[in-house]
């Protein structure tokens, strides 16, 4: 359904990325995966795995998309800097073809909060909110996306193209996003952008929606997290990256021409 296609997977070396990454790649589009490698500090809430897959870099995965007769590039790319999208997309052109496929997944991620509490409900270290940990957030979820976006939209339109998706996640609600007030914050800057993208871009036959997913385990899920999603009224399912890239491929799609300006929850 996206053979012939090209597509730029952001933070593509784990997780939603990487499964997204190999998704499309099955489907016969070529993908380049973006990455920056992140050293966490080592803390008790949060598993040595979660770490370990944040550290590394994407060539496992694109290994195995081109052990399975696709094509793939790996491209580490620090997001909170402007300049990156055009080179981004330059890469991709070079060696891919023209993009017309971008999932807007790379994060900043960090939890912080306006209380004063030095640990989450699941054991994880809080910061408060300051101008590092917004602009740490603001400036990869909020301004690289919205970069990102624009990068795609200035070459869609000049090339004279009339097929694109766009895909952003999202994470957070109505209310915020409690112990991860930059981060949820950031996230409904991205789905303002992603919207107003819908509408913008739909004459160029570009559609552009957000995924929430429900609790994914990307290597961060603890005992604790599991059973904090049972004991949830709302929180049904601990989903699993593959499930999520699954979705995202079907908005990549041709099937799914008719849905755009929509956040999809799943659950």
């Amino acid at each position: 359904m996206t053979a012939g296609h090209t597509a730029i997977v952001t933070g593509a070396n784990h997780g939603i990325g990487a499964a997204t990454a190999r998704a499309l790649a099955r489907r016969g589009c070529a993908v380049l995966c973006t990455f920056l490698r992140v050293d966490d500090e080592a803390e008790p809430g949060t598993p040595q795995a979660y770490r370990d897959h944040r550290a590394r870099d994407a060539a496992a995965v694109v290994t195995a998309i081109r052990e399975g007769g696709g094509q793939a590039l790996a491209v580490e790319a620090d997001l909170s800097d402007p300049a990156t999208p055009a080179t981004l997309f330059d890469a991709a052109e070079e060696q891919l073809g023209p993009v017309d496929i971008l999932v807007n997944n790379a994060t900043g991620w960090l939890a912080d909060t306006f209380a004063a509490a030095g640990t989450d409900r699941l054991g994880r270290s809080l910061q408060p909110v300051t101008h590092a940990t917004w602009a740490r957030l603001f400036a990869v979820d909020a301004m690289g996306a919205a970069l990102m976006i624009g990068e795609f939209a200035r070459r869609h339109i000049e090339r004279g193209a009339g097929w694109g998706r766009i895909i952003g996640l999202t994470s957070g609600g109505e209310l915020g996003f409690p112990e991860e007030v930059s981060y949820g914050a950031a996230k409904a800057a991205q789905v303002n952008y992603t919207m107003s993208a819908a509408l913008e871009l739909a004459p160029f036959g570009v559609t552009a929606n957000m995924v929430h997913p429900p609790v994914t385990d990307t290597g961060w899920v603890t005992d604790a997290v599991r059973q904090h999603v049972a004991e949830s009224a709302t929180l049904i399912h601990v989903a699993t990256p593959d499930e999520v890239a699954e979705v995202i491929a079907y908005l990549a799609s041709d099937a799914a021409a008719l849905i755009t300006a929509n956040v999809i929850t799943l659950r």
